[in-house]
């Protein structure tokens, strides 16, 4: 693995196990084993470090989304596969991480809002229309409101003013967000395959 490959996969490691703000210049070098000469020769700041795994993280993550939506027998099966991955995801990052980003990385916060503003904005779109047409969502939907309610639930996951981190895990936040979520679009057939797919027995 090339020296900057591993600056950044130990980074990334770092900075979801610790939170951004707290880990240090110092402390990636210490777990690489490498020189501070060293890392600072491939990355001249900690700021450019956050950007370069950010920009690495994303292209990765619309691959797995765009993954998902292309592989999936319908809408309802795509949404519950990318709460599952977001669930897999959140799982490891620290409640810190949106507060950190927005307050201490600038840039890297301005590529993050523009990928959930542009890509997952129109993942979350698609996929309304798809089960629209596919008759599992509601007809009578406002798309265009729907989807920017459910982008909100990404930062409102990491809240530590509604959801404070001692009390309720993201996997749990975002799990019961995407369930209602998706219960408040579906139709009665998109509620039915949701129960088939969740294995879940209910009385109608």
């Amino acid at each position: 693995m090339e020296t900057k490959d591993r600056i950044l996969t130990r980074a990334a490691a770092l900075f979801l196990r610790n939170g951004i703000k707290s880990v240090s210049m110092d402390d990636i070098a210490v777990d690489l084993g490498m020189s501070k000469k060293t890392l600072y020769k491939t990355f001249a700041s900690k700021d450019e470090i956050v950007l370069a795994v950010m920009t690495d993280h994303l292209c990765k993550a619309q691959g797995e989304c765009a993954h998902f939506a292309e592989v999936s027998a319908d809408a309802v099966r795509e949404m519950l596969d990318i709460s599952a991955w977001a669930d897999k995801e959140f799982s490891n990052v620290h409640p810190s991480i949106f507060y950190d980003l927005r307050k201490y990385h600038p840039d890297a916060w301005a590529l993050f809002s523009t990928h959930k503003s542009t890509f997952i904005l129109d993942q979350i779109t698609r996929n309304l229309r798809r089960g629209i047409a596919e008759g599992l969502f509601r007809s009578d939907l406002d798309v265009e409101v729907l989807a920017r309610l459910n982008l909100a639930q990404i930062e409102l996951t990491f809240n530590p003013d509604l959801y404070p981190p001692t009390q309720f895990s993201p996997v749990r936040v975002n799990k019961v967000f995407d369930e209602h979520f998706l219960l408040g679009v579906a139709t009665l057939k998109g509620h039915r395959l949701f129960n088939k797919y969740q294995h879940i027995t209910e009385e109608e």
